[in-house]
């Protein structure tokens, strides 16, 4: 389930009260330990914990800290050539939709750029796709990365092709660190 809204298309994070651009990291996270805290009951939509059995779970932090801004767990998924998100979601503070007053803007967009790359790195060429929590995202996705509605699996099903992919992991800035976590 994909519960993201793309607020800004900013190379970085952009600190939401200063303007402040804010460097960024992705961390792969391995330990179930570790994904106790981020669960359904403060905000992050799902018990993280549960989805390392099937997937690969990154976070993005603010560059040498593991200040985790949002969360994205993806799957290889070969018969459709293509990365499955599987859950994605951003820290209820950078959450427009649960929070009045958000800490950074651009998090949403860098978690799909993660996707993206994950795409590229697995040959699927940047093709990825996934379901949107509800009509409104879906909407949201078709009209920011050009998203096409497949609606097969799940009524809010979408699929972006290599071309947008691309261009998405164009915009957005980070470094992949080797850090596990």
């Amino acid at each position: 389930m994909i519960n993201v809204y793309i607020d800004e298309f900013t190379p970085c994070l952009k600190d939401a009260k200063t303007g402040e651009l804010v460097q960024t990291e992705v961390i792969q996270i391995k330990r179930k330990s570790f994904l106790k805290k981020y669960n359904k009951k403060n905000g992050w939509y799902i018990n993280w914990e549960s989805l390392l059995n099937e997937n690969e779970v990154y976070a993005l932090v603010v560059e040498g800290s593991v200040d985790i801004q949002g969360l994205v767990a993806i799957a290889k998924d070969n018969d459709s050539q293509a990365a499955y998100i599987t859950w994605m979601c951003t820290g209820p503070e950078n959450n427009k939709l649960i929070s009045d007053s958000v800490k950074y803007l651009g998090v949403g967009g860098h978690l799909f750029a993660i996707a993206a790359q994950k795409s590229i790195e697995y040959g699927y060429e940047g093709f990825m796709y996934g379901f949107a929590a509800n009509q409104e995202l879906l909407n949201h996705y078709v009209n920011v990365f050009n998203a096409e509605y497949i609606g097969i699996l799940h009524p809010y099903q979408f699929a972006i092709d290599s071309l947008n992919a691309k261009r998405i992991v164009e915009v957005y800035d980070y470094e992949w660190t080797d850090e596990e976590i």
